[in-house]
């Protein structure tokens, strides 16, 4: 039964640093994409949501999901999907994306320079880092 006050604790903890690393990375592509200095006209094939549900079926909130077409500066047709994308975007929609020749199909529709996006992922890992934090010390004061 001891086993349990390192097991779940464990694996929470381990599901958070792999949505922090997760989260980082995506920031990460964002902001070398906007870096990457080569944009193109993208068109929007799909707009749709997702709707996040508790464990008692209740609804918790929806996420915007984008799929993108663009031809990329070799010719080459790349498609992507975006997630948390905005709300007023349709299908049939044109926008500018941003990418870099070596990744394109990691390409971003957000804004350049946009600090909310940066923001929400500093405030996701701070918050994923609360809870290792917690996990841990549950672990540490567990009994023996």
């Amino acid at each position: 039964m001891s086993a349990m006050f390192y097991l779940v604790p464990g694996l929470i903890a381990t599901l958070a640093v792999f949505t922090a690393y997760r989260t980082v990375r995506r920031a990460v592509e964002v902001r070398l994409a906007w870096r990457g200095g080569l944009t193109a006209e993208a068109r929007c094939l799909r707009a749709y949501t997702t709707e996040n549900r508790d464990s008692d079926g209740g609804h918790t909130g929806s996420t915007w999901h984008h799929v993108y077409e663009y031809a990329a500066a070799d010719g080459r047709t790349v498609r992507f999907e975006e997630h948390h994308g905005s709300a007023t975007r349709l299908e049939g929609d044109f926008v500018t994306v941003h990418y870099t020749a070596a990744h394109p199909q990691r390409a971003t529709a957000l804004a350049p320079g946009s600090v909310s996006h940066e923001a929400k992922a500093l405030a996701v890992v701070a918050f994923l880092g609360v809870i290792v934090a917690f996990s841990i010390f549950f672990m540490a004061s567990a009994p023996v």
